[in-house]
C-alpha cells in the first residue's frame, strides 16, 4: 500500500499550511472523513457492486469516469475551471485505483482511509505551482501505474 501513502503525502509536499482556527480544521476534516467515506459507498460499494454483477469491465469503466466526473460539482464552491478539469483527471485516476483495489480485494477500507486522509490533509495545503500542476502528475501516474500492477499480479 506504499503508492496509497504516496496519494495520502500529496498535500503535505509544500508544507503544513495552518492558516485555520481550531474550529475550521476540526470541522473540515470532520465534513471531509464523511465525504470520503460516501463517495466510497457510493461509487465502489453501491455503482461498482450492483454494475458488476452484469458486467465487471463495464462497471470498472463507469465507476472510475462518474467518480472523476463527481468532482465537477467543485465549480460550484467557486473553484476556477482549469484546476476543476485537471483534478476531475486525477479524480479519474485515483478512482480507477480504488475501484480495482475494491473489486480485488472485496474491501472499501483502504479506499475509504485513504480517501479521507487524502480530503481531510487539503486543508493543510501550500497552493503553488508544484500543488497545481506537478502533483496532479503524480496523482494520474501513480494511481494509473498501482491499479495496472494491482490487476495483472492480483488474482481475485
Amino acid at each position: 500500500f506504499i503508492p496509497l501513502a504516496v496519494i495520502i503525502s500529496v498535500n503535505l509536499w509544500n508544507g503544513f499550511n495552518i492558516n485555520h482556527s481550531a474550529g475550521e480544521i476540526v470541522f473540515h476534516i470532520l465534513t471531509m472523513i464523511n465525504i470520503g467515506f460516501i463517495e466510497e459507498l457510493i461509487f465502489r460499494g453501491f455503482l461498482f457492486k450492483m454494475m458488476a454483477k452484469n458486467n465487471v469491465k463495464s462497471a470498472i469503466i463507469v465507476s472510475t469516469l462518474t467518480f472523476g466526473m463527481g468532482h465537477i460539482v467543485n465549480l460550484f464552491n467557486g473553484a476556477e475551471l482549469m484546476p476543476t478539469l485537471i483534478q476531475i483527471c486525477y479524480a479519474a485516476a485515483i478512482g480507477y485505483l480504488f475501484v480495482i483495489i475494491f473489486h480485488k480485494s472485496k474491501s472499501l477500507i483502504p479506499c475509504i482511509v485513504t480517501h479521507c486522509l487524502v480530503n481531510s490533509l487539503s486543508i493543510f495545503n501550500v497552493e503553488n505551482t508544484l500543488s497545481l500542476y506537478i502533483a496532479p502528475i503524480f496523482l494520474t501516474i501513480i494511481p494509473l501505474t498501482y491499479a495496472i500492477y494491482i490487476n495483472k499480479n492480483i488474482i481475485e
